[in-house]
């Protein structure tokens, strides 16, 4: 596309000169009066604001002929702007003017009844050009391989409505399957996880920081963007504090994906959260002017990331992703505005089949979780997953914690069956790229835990040779081998690890007094790896997944994160991904009702049941008794362990069907208020720790919270007389109106 520069110079209070730089002699000049721009600038505002705003009407009327009005006053009566402008494949207009013309929607320019940001024929591309008007800097090679994107969404507690983040990467995912893109998440979705990725990775090594969440307007007036302290809680920062967390690591587009991002508050007074990352060092920043949806953002940057990976110019796949927005009926269409400084707006990579191209080097995470029979995935694709992002936070805190700083040295994910312990290991695989992986499934003896070197990419052959020969000399204790293995001159000195035990209830526990022990052959093998890793100061790390709970080695240190059932929120993002259970599903809507009570927010129960409902020699009318009775078997065969529960003592199993009548997580205060029992402790700790129980960990208060899933109910709602469940009731409602309502800020201890 051509380049067109457009200024509004500003030669005293009362008079302007329009200037139009084609590229071909001296500019052309226009004298513009104050009070003509001063008109138009009231117009334009007043009546976008109306017609953007509160009507949202595709393609509206009133919008076109706000689109005219800007067009008339840059054509002006000597018409020198129409035919530059009218030439296919369409031109980038780079307009240079004082803030309140540069915050007026050029985006809505028309001609002839057309938008020509929208145009076939030629469309055109409005950059509010910051810097002055100089040549533009000089050409950028686009590099020979696939995109690269920092993707960091903010999802703090208590902003609603909570966005999807997880639709929107997937999006991307999907849009850029044939080219690839090495998507780089960052998950804490603070400044201090921005500044620590931007150093670790370098400048230069992402083309793209994509930012998503939402902004707003602080008190002082000034652009803010809603971001997240440590804890998950709600945080606001400036386009400086943003500029400082990346610390001049630029990448050559920034993608701040939020509503008002590039609005420019009180008439242009201030300048937009855009134009500030602009001035701040970023080459070209794209923003939203106004509210924008969830859907349209989110197609927008799926075609957007699908163009520039496939290395379409950054100024073509802007436009392209614009039109798209537009046939697609979306009333937003116009509110994607385009901040740059001189940069070229030129591809940042080459085309796919470029000779020498080079390749994505990591595999999906999912690919590790395989079926040894099936050989088919058994989580959640990366596409797929939703939800537990302050688990995954904690979860990556543990495994990022450097040693000798009281790091553990593995973390366990425990929980009832089919709450998505697989695809949570899966997901913190892929949100640490920077590590190896080797993974292991079921039962793992001294031969299978050998297969290490088979699974992790050694540096080089030798180090996979020496690697070998360590694991198979039997002569020295195993311990002893894997300080050699992991020590710093060792074979994995230099490669960081992610050990993966999956499934480990299956084969690698022995039950003993109720509770379960590691199994011989494990006790060997666990112990001697998590003392490897302390004694060298490793960065691997161990991730166990287990339905059980079971006592740390001796002498090591292992962080348990206890899964809960998924949230209101949470469970509505995975019925959005599931075609049969999913809100505008053509299964009749009480089936619908059904299945989605009768999985009781267990995510694998969800996945099985959207197949059931959908099982074409099921008739109607018996398809709801189909469903409850094929829950049952599920509940019973593969989550519950029926006899697990009954040989539990008779006032746990109690205190189980009592947390239950509270459809919600609930405090330990809570717990006891409603089981008041001497052993009250006893029966929490025991409950977890068989995982009969859900233990989780409040957002705000950071303290243990529990809950009972639905799933259990059948099994423990008879062990209550209906008395019995009235003061349960009674009990839990006296007990949290007091922790919630009378005193929320006492913090409860913990159990």
């Amino acid at each position: 596309m051509r380049t067109y520069e457009l200024e509004v110079f500003q030669q005293t209070s009362d008079f302007s000169e329009l200037r139009l730089s084609t590229g071909g002699g001296p500019p052309k000049t226009r004298g513009l009066d104050k009070a003509a721009i001063d008109r138009l600038i009231e117009v334009v505002e007043r009546d976008y604001s109306q017609h953007a705003v509160a009507q949202r009407v595709f393609n509206a009327p009133q919008l076109r002929g706000l689109g005219a009005k800007l067009a008339a006053f840059l054509d002006g009566d000597e018409r020198w702007l129409t035919p530059v402008l009218d030439r296919p494949p369409g031109a980038t207009l780079r307009i240079t003017a004082v803030e309140r013309l540069r915050h007026l929607p050029w985006e809505l320019l028309a001609a002839d009844d057309v938008h020509l940001t929208v145009s076939s024929h030629a469309p055109l591309l409005p950059v509010r050009a910051i810097g002055t008007n100089t040549a533009l800097k000089d050409p950028v090679e686009p590099k020979n391989r696939p995109l690269r994107v920092l993707f960091m969404a903010t999802s703090p507690e208590g902003v609603e409505p909570v966005l999807g983040y997880e639709a929107e990467e997937a999006a991307i995912l999907a849009a850029t399957r044939r080219t690839g893109t090495d998507l780089v998440v960052e998950e804490s979705g603070t400044l201090d996880g921005l500044r620590f990725v931007s150093l670790d990775y370098g400048a230069g090594y992402f083309d793209v920081l994509h930012l998503s969440g939402h902004a707003t307007i602080g008190a002082d007036g000034q652009p803010v963007f809603l971001i997240e302290n440590e804890f998950g809680g709600r945080a606001y920062a400036t386009a400086d504090q943003i500029a400082q967390a990346v610390g001049g690591r630029w990448p050559r587009l920034v993608f701040v994906s939020g509503c008002l991002t590039a609005n420019a508050p009180d008439s242009g007074a201030f300048p937009s959260m855009s134009e500030s990352l602009v001035r701040a060092g970023a080459p070209a920043v794209l923003g939203w002017a106004l509210p924008v949806g969830d859907v349209s953002a989110t197609e927008f940057a799926a075609k957007l990331y699908q163009l520039l990976a496939a290395g379409e110019a950054l100024d073509r796949a802007v436009v392209e992703a614009r039109q798209q927005l537009y046939a697609n009926k979306r009333a937003n269409w116009h509110l994607l505005r385009v901040y740059a400084d001189r940069s070229p707006l030129a591809p940042m990579v080459t085309p796919l089949y470029e000779p020498g191209r080079a390749r994505i080097q990591v595999r999906p995470a999912d690919r590790e979780f395989l079926d040894p029979q099936t050989q088919l995935s058994r989580v959640a694709s990366r596409a797929a997953f939703v939800g537990r992002r302050r688990v995954i936070q904690r979860c990556l805190r543990t495994l990022k914690q450097p040693g000798g700083d009281g790091a553990a040295e593995a973390l366990v994910l425990a929980g009832m069956g089919g709450l998505g312990k697989s695809s949570l290991a899966s997901r913190l695989l892929e949100r640490m790229p920077t590590h190896q992986r080797a993974v292991w499934y079921g039962r793992v003896d001294l031969p299978k835990f050998r297969e290490l070197t088979t699974k992790v990419h050694f540096p080089t052959q030798d180090q996979q040779s020496e690697a070998e020969k360590l694991l198979n000399n039997d002569q020295a204790p195993l311990v002893v081998r894997l300080r050699r293995l992991l020590h710093v001159d060792g074979p994995l000195g230099q490669t960081r690890c992610l050990f993966v035990f999956d499934d480990f209830e299956d084969g690698n526990l022995d039950e003993r007094d109720g509770g379960h022990l590691l199994s011989p052959e494990m006790a060997d093998i666990l112990p001697a790896l998590l003392t490897a890793i302390r004694d060298t100061d490793s960065p691997s790390r161990v991730i166990i997944t287990s339905r059980y709970r079971f006592p740390a080695p001796a002498g090591t240190s292992i962080v348990v994160e206890s899964l809960e059932t998924l949230t209101d929120i949470e469970r509505a993002k995975k019925l959005a991904n599931l075609p049969n259970l999913r809100p505008d599903s053509p299964i009749d809507p009480d089936i619908r009702r059904r299945a989605v009570e009768a999985a009781a927010g267990n995510p694998r129960l969800l996945d099985w049941l959207d197949l059931i409902v959908a099982a074409p020699d099921l008739d109607i009318d018996g398809l709801i008794t189909a469903i409850e009775a094929e829950a049952d078997r599920f509940r019973r065969e593969t989550i519950l362990a029926k006899n697990l529960l009954s040989s539990q003592p008779a006032e746990l199993q109690k205190m189980l069907a009592r947390v239950n009548v509270v459809e919600l997580p609930v405090p330990a205060g809570t717990v006891r208020a409603v089981h008041d029992h001497p052993d009250a402790t006893v029966h929490i700790e025991r409950a977890v720790q068989l995982g009969l129980m859900e233990q989780g960990t409040d957002p705000e208060t950071r303290q243990p919270r529990y809950y009972v899933s639905n799933v259990l109910r059948p099994l423990i709602r008879p062990l209550l007389t209906d008395d019995e469940h009235t003061e349960a009731c009674a009990a839990a409602a006296r007990s949290l109106y007091e922790l919630w309502i009378t005193d929320p800020a006492t913090p409860e201890p913990a159990s």
